[in-house]
């Protein structure tokens, strides 16, 4: 997959991180266990990537557009995405702003 999707997907995943203040350190484990079950790269380019994008700003809408027209076909990848989605959400506190952000994805991903 190329570098913009690879991003994309990253994003989205750390977007969790981010917005509940989760402990980044704590989360590095699964999120590099997930990105190294879809794209290349040693837990250290993995790690770095998350360290990096948690210091950005960025357009979820712009990003969510990315994977749908990468997926676009491939519904099934888009539910693996989600479930990969769902486990980051699940693996700390849940609160009602990771429902909506999951269900927004998941909206946009599916009107293609």
């Amino acid at each position: 997959m190329n570098r913009a999707i690879t991003k994309s997907v990253a994003i989205l995943f750390a977007q969790i991180i981010k917005m509940d203040n989760r402990d980044v350190e704590k989360s590095v484990p699964l999120f590099c266990k997930i990105m190294g079950e879809n794209f290349e790269g040693t837990h250290e380019q993995v790690k770095e990537l998350l360290y990096k994008i948690m210091d950005e700003e960025y357009d979820l809408d712009e990003h969510i557009e990315i994977i749908n027209k990468a997926l676009c076909e491939d519904q099934l990848s888009k539910y693996h995405f989600l479930e990969q989605l769902n486990h980051i959400i699940y693996s700390d506190t849940i609160t009602p702003k990771d429902y909506e952000y999951f269900e927004n994805i998941k909206n946009k991903l599916f009107s293609c």
